[in-house]
């Protein structure tokens, strides 16, 4: 894989900058081969390697042409840590520790005690309990040179300190599953969740315990594992009411930091989101504009990561009272260089151009953008729930678009496709809804039919019976309209 177009097309211009200054660190009289590189990969998006390497090497030498490309890969990074050193924490205090290894090798071992100690004081300071583990071992390796240092003691600490890392490691191991569940799923699985009960005796555990309550990086975990039970739950009652006071405590105790912006960015995010579930478009709205403002602070250092969660809250917002502002906004989100780095991000655009489409009854559009989305990648790899949510959608539309012929053959082929789906008990109501569908084509008056009218008013209860968020297109709401249409 060729990462170098990759880093190089990456960089800031200030990092260009940085660079081109680390580069010419020492003065030469020879041609820069690493700068005329680098000045091409930046010119020079498509792939242009037999053209750069006959200007840089006139006989081709290819193996020349990759040393020089892992040279100037190596010294990129080199000058991304020192020019990006001072902006985070955890950073610095890799730092120390290099510098505790460089006076370990020069056998200087007071030097090395000194900044040892200092990166002891630094990774308690930020709660770095993976790298205070390594700083406890350098302690235990220098007492057998210095006797000033007892080992017994950074035994002990270091005891400690794996107890509360093997705690935070259990956390966050949840909460990378629950993730990645919920990214591949786009919040359309079923409702019975394996990881329901585990997440909730996680959190049950960690909530009783002390040491947990007095750390700003447990109440973190604590936070996200909360989050994650009530949203795996679907109570977003209880969630809004959370966040909302977590957010006024950890405000008021002044526990977001740089270091923790990153949390600060996802609450707003949390909160924007619920209250938008629960029906509060005017408050969610801004709460997005704090995610705005919020996403500006430290020379942007994490804009880019929150701005597709920013566009996806305002798309959210305004499809409940302004369907084409929401479209447009789709279209700049599809612009984004982000998205292309995300691809599950992709794949929401398009189900959501689709169904904004569908929404002002411009049936074409609507296929045509869930088309797309059968062909990306992210489809391929998403949930058989969510697959089998998007079929559906599509059935839906199809039928609106009046080809009934295409309607039937494809009917055919989910009722194979998604066989297990269809089977299963948590999908009972589209199972129904499609059967019926099926059926009206035979007759005159399609949904409106007389011989179907009493399956369709049942089928229109069951589903107000239950929660409409998994829906794709709201199944009642569209029934409805078919039956009274004219």
């Amino acid at each position: 894989m060729d990462l170098l177009p990759q880093i190089v097309g990456g960089l800031s211009k200030e990092e260009v900058r940085f660079f081109k200054i680390f580069a010419h660190r020492q003065e030469t009289n020879e041609v820069r081969k690493d700068i005329k590189l680098f000045d091409f990969m930046r010119k020079n998006k498509e792939n242009g390697e037999d053209k750069i390497v006959k200007q840089l090497y006139g006989n081709g030498d290819k193996n020349a042409y990759y040393r020089l490309k892992n040279r100037l890969s190596d010294d990129i990074n080199t000058s991304l840590v020192l020019q990006h050193q001072g902006d985070d924490e955890g950073l610095q205090l890799l730092r120390l520790l290099q510098v505790v290894r460089i006076y370990l090798s020069k056998n200087q071992h007071n030097l090395a005690l000194y900044f040892l100690k200092k990166a002891e004081q630094k990774a308690k300071k930020i709660e770095h309990l993976e790298l205070l583990d390594i700083i406890y071992g350098e302690f235990i390796q220098l007492s057998h040179t210095l006797l000033v240092i007892n080992p017994e003691e950074y035994i002990a600490l270091r005891k400690e300190n794996s107890e509360d890392l093997s705690r935070l490691r259990q956390m966050d191991d949840m909460l990378a599953v629950v993730s990645y569940r919920l990214k591949i799923t786009q919040n359309f699985g079923a409702k019975e969740n394996s990881l329901l009960d585990l997440l909730e005796q996680i959190t049950n555990q960690f909530s009783a315990d002390q040491a947990t309550r007095n750390s700003s990086r447990f109440r973190f975990k604590l936070y996200s594992l909360v989050s994650q039970l009530l949203l795996q739950k679907k109570d977003y009652q209880s969630l809004e009411t959370y966040l909302l006071q977590t957010w006024e405590d950890f405000n008021k105790e002044k526990l977001f930091t740089r270091n923790s912006h990153d949390i600060r960015l996802q609450m707003l995010t949390y909160i924007v989101n619920t209250l938008f579930k629960n029906g509060k478009v005017q408050e969610s709205l801004q709460y997005a504009e704090m995610l705005r403002e919020t996403m500006l602070q430290f020379n942007k250092q994490l804009y880019d990561k929150y701005e597709i969660f920013y566009y996806n809250a305002l798309v959210n917002n305004y499809s409940t009272f302004d369907i084409p502002k929401s479209i447009k906004l789709l279209q700049e989100m599809q612009q984004l260089e982000n998205v292309k780095k995300l691809p599950f991000y992709e794949l929401f655009i398009y189900i959501n151009l689709a169904t904004s489409y569908f929404d002002i009854k411009n049936f074409s559009q609507a296929i045509k953008n869930l088309n797309k989305a059968y062909l990306l990648d992210s489809y391929t790899k998403a949930d058989a729930t969510l697959k089998f949510k998007i079929a559906v959608a599509e059935m839906i539309i199809r039928y609106e678009l009046g080809d009934l012929d295409f309607w039937r053959y494809r009917y055919e082929q989910i009722l194979k496709e998604f066989k297990a789906e269809l089977e299963g008990e948590n999908h009972s109501a589209e199972r129904r809804m499609l059967s019926i569908v099926s059926s009206s084509i035979d007759f005159n008056n399609g949904l409106r039919s007389r011989e179907i009218r009493a399956d369709i008013h049942e089928l229109i209860q069951v589903l107000e019976s239950q929660t409409e968020e998994d829906e794709i297109i709201k199944y009642s709401r569209w029934l409805k309209e078919k039956i009274h249409a004219v």
